[in-house]
């Protein structure tokens, strides 16, 4: 085992092993180290802890001392420095009309080093450009030239999802990724969206992609012939994440039906001839769906504590039922807000009883109530009085319906044929 702290260098997200020779190092503590390079000035992010020796590469860089506020001042002076020469550098590009990109520039501690990091789409003659960079710095000029994907860990950003890139986050390394990742998770091939900013494949594909693969050696390809509870058909769609397939049966070719992997049984994987494969008399057997009328359960994950119930119902005396009648929404439609009981005042919380069933009781009789004769208002005004008048001049005129009407079904009276004499 070697005694080493881990130090992380400015715009780089991979820890490095030094030698701390003796010295306490806690973790967010600048540190001077000697590297190839030169010193450099760089945080400790984890402090003296032990590895395997197998972990160490030989040999072991030391640690020359704690950060002191003159080496404080002379890391902002060379962040400075390192404003100004991005500003004349590109001058010096135009100047010389060189198409390349600069992206970031990188002074070394001492100040005897500038580095400049720049794309290009080709090869680009820059020994004029680096000897007028180092005649106005006066120190040594070196011009490295990077790819789209290191340009996106130096500058960072944000991706399609809404998080800062992981190569600038904590990618130690790039991995390496295809379009054959995407195609085995049943991704779009839109390069638009399987696509970072960099404009490459997105680094993600391949976090799950052994989950994916793993599954897929489970489970059946596409154009399968399997033996269902329903009969034997052919696989349409298959579903990895759920575990699921679509298979169109032979009796019913029209309307797919979905199965699970632990419900069909594969009798030829891939696409193929059905010649000589013999189909087994009894079919494998659907598995019980969960009862919708319990409640469902969820499992927390990693803390092996067991399933918790979830209430699929909320009583009205919990809080959740009383902040959604105290709401300003229902204020406004004239609800009262309910009064909390104080806490000397609140009473035991009794146990909601079971509401008996309607069909079960004898119907309530109906009371009748009389409607009282409305009675007239009278108004002094001169407008409604002439209202008044006009109502009841249009009764007047309208002719009154006699309700002296004949039964459909009464003879009637007097002579002639049918008549009562």
């Amino acid at each position: 085992m070697a005694e080493v702290i881990s130090i992380r260098f400015r715009g780089g997200s991979k820890n490095y092993y030094f030698d701390p020779q003796g010295l306490q190092v806690e973790p967010g503590t600048y540190v001077v180290v000697e590297t190839a390079q030169g010193m450099e000035y760089a945080c400790c992010v984890e402090g003296n802890h032990q590895v395997p020796d197998q972990c160490v590469v030989q040999p072991l860089r030391p640690v020359v001392r704690i950060a002191t506020e003159n080496d404080q001042r002379s890391a902002e002076y060379n962040r400075k420095r390192e404003k100004e020469a991005f500003g004349i550098c590109e001058k010096k590009i135009a100047a010389h009309g060189l198409e390349m990109k600069l992206v970031s520039v990188e002074c070394s501690f001492e100040g005897n080093k500038i580095i400049f990091f720049f794309t290009a789409d080709g090869r680009v003659d820059f020994r004029e450009l680096v000897k007028d960079l180092a005649s106005v710095f006066r120190a040594r000029i070196e011009l490295r030239q990077i790819g789209v994907r290191d340009e996106a860990k130096m500058l960072g950003g944000l991706g399609i999802c809404g998080r800062p890139l992981c190569c600038n986050q904590f990618l130690e390394e790039f991995i390496p990724v295809s379009i054959k990742m995407a195609k085995t998770q049943s991704l779009s091939l839109n390069p638009t969206k399987i696509s970072g900013t960099c404009g490459r494949l997105m680094c993600c594909l391949k976090y799950e992609q052994a989950a994916y693969e793993d599954a897929a050696g489970r489970m059946p390809k596409n154009e399968s012939f399997v033996d269902t509870p329903d009969g034997i058909g052919n696989v349409s769609s298959v579903d990895l994440l759920r575990e699921q397939v679509q298979v169109r049966l032979d009796n019913a070719p029209e309307a797919p039906k979905r199965y699970k992997v632990s419900e069909i049984r594969i009798l030829r994987n891939g696409k193929g001839s059905r010649d000589g494969i013999e189909i087994p008399k009894d079919h494998p057997t659907r598995q019980p769906e969960r009862d919708a009328s319990q409640p469902p359960v969820v499992r927390r994950g990693g803390l092996g504590r067991g399933p918790i119930p979830v209430p699929s119902v909320i009583t009205p005396d919990q809080p959740e039922e009383d902040e959604r009648f105290n709401s300003r929404r229902h204020r406004q439609k004239g609800y009262k807000p309910r009064r909390q009981p104080r806490p000397e005042q609140a009473a035991p919380r009794i146990q909601k009883q079971e509401r008996p069933r309607l069909d079960k009781q004898p119907p309530k009789p109906v009371e009748r109530i009389e409607k009282l004769p409305v009675r007239p208002v009278t108004d002094t005004t001169a407008e409604k009085k002439a209202a008044a008048d006009r109502a009841a001049r249009q009764q007047s005129d309208q002719p009154v319906k006699s309700n002296n009407r004949r039964h459909p079904y009464r003879k009637p009276r007097g002579k002639g044929p049918g008549g009562v004499n």
